[in-house]
């Protein structure tokens, strides 16, 4: 029995639109995961997860520790059962700021991101009174990590933070640890242009020599630019962790001595990005289901739905794969579609009304964003049906 037939045994009561998680292929990714990181901890971001069971999971396994979270109210709420929480992106919320600074166990659960003094300043604004700040804030720098040439005129990577260089690393650090009520106890920067950015494009190889030539300036700019940044910070802060990296970039971030821990978490689900990635193949974990609807010419099966598309700069990449029954493609004029998607190619011809069409997903936690659960199947039975964050009327972003 292949994996699909497996799969598909086991949810054919379901009536679709379902998510599923294949529990065996999860496991794996999480052991190859593991793996590639050689030693180093893997804090899982929970952007790539929005499940709660499967954070649980993850977290179950020697080599992962610590959430990264994405929205300060996540980390509020996560922290009822999580102890060690980093908040990926700076937070506005000034409720949810009061609510941190008046409690210390949160306080002690949760690290906030921050990428300069305006920040500090926002959240001491947000109090009312003294009364509301009976604790210190944990705070990590988040340091730029993106490759500048000609001066800053070429930029390479996420726009995050402003801080990029030593002087202004250390700026900020110093800022924090003379300021009442703050902590410094990390460092962040996460390198999209390596770990987000597959390098062995499909019918393109001068691209993906071009790509591979860009983040081999990149690894090593920033390996050695890291690597002055903490070492001066250390000098201001006896920080408690560096967090770099990410899925794409597990072996070449844990290699760096500066990096303390790695954030990851696509990678237990395997989507499509990483299908143009050379050094590693995750296994396809988490799936949609949508049903055929439609047949408005031999060669074409219409789903029902399927515009299921992910966030960053439009393009084909952002689509959807239809990943079984084999044979399938989605159609360029009109891609996947809110309502219904066409779909051609050989695996089309003997495709039937009510027939189940499996997709991946192009990223990995925003799938949860449009299912209130996933389907967990272990060998070719549902182990569970878990909730979403969205399942449990959890939408952060």
């Amino acid at each position: 029995m292949t994996r699909y037939d497996a799969l598909q045994a086991a949810t054919e009561h379901l009536q679709p639109p379902f998510g599923v998680l294949d529990a065996d292929a999860f496991a794996d990714n999480a052991v190859d995961m593991v793996r590639r990181a050689n030693g180093t901890p893997i804090r899982v971001a929970s952007k790539s997860i929005r499940c709660r069971d499967a954070l649980r999971t993850a977290l179950a396994i020697d080599g992962f520790q610590g959430i990264l979270a994405f929205t300060l109210p996540e980390a509020l709420w996560l922290a009822d059962e999580f102890d060690d929480i980093v908040v990926g992106y700076p937070s506005t919320d000034v409720d949810t700021l009061r609510a941190l600074a008046a409690s210390p166990t949160l306080a002690s659960r949760i690290t906030l991101m921050i990428d300069s003094v305006d920040h500090l300043d926002l959240i001491d604004a947000a109090m009312h009174s003294e009364a509301e700040r009976t604790t210190t804030l944990r705070v990590c720098i988040d340091v730029d990590a993106s490759l500048k040439l000609g001066g800053g005129r070429i930029h390479i990577g996420a726009r995050r933070s402003p801080v990029h260089d030593i002087a202004q690393a250390t700026s900020l650090a110093r800022a924090v640890v003379q300021r009442p009520g703050y902590e410094l106890v990390g460092l962040m920067s996460y390198e999209g242009q390596l770990a987000g950015v597959g390098d062995n494009v499909p019918g393109s190889p001068v691209r993906s020599m071009a790509i591979r030539a860009m983040q081999h300036v990149s690894r090593g700019e920033l390996r050695e630019r890291r690597a002055a940044v903490v070492a001066a910070v250390r000098e201001i802060a006896p920080l408690q962790f560096v967090n770099g990296g990410g899925t794409g970039t597990l072996e070449s971030t844990s290699a760096e001595e500066a990096v303390t821990e790695i954030a990851a978490g696509s990678g237990l689900y395997g989507p499509g990005l990483f299908d143009t990635y050379q050094h590693f193949r995750p296994r396809p974990a988490a799936f949609f289901v949508l049903s055929v609807v439609r047949r408005p010419t031999p060669d074409i099966a219409t789903v029902l739905g399927g515009g299921w598309i992910a966030s960053g700069a439009a393009g084909a990449d952002r689509l959807p794969t239809p990943a079984w029954p084999s044979g399938l493609r989605l159609i360029p004029t009109e891609g996947a579609g809110e309502v219904q998607t066409p779909l051609r190619g050989p695996g089309a011809q003997a495709l039937r009304l009510g027939d189940r069409i499996w997709f991946r997903h192009a990223k990995a936690g925003e799938l949860c964003e449009h299912v209130d659960q996933l389907h967990v199947v272990e060998g070719d039975h549902i182990r569970a049906s878990v909730p979403t964050y969205r399942g449990e009327r959890k939408t952060f972003l």
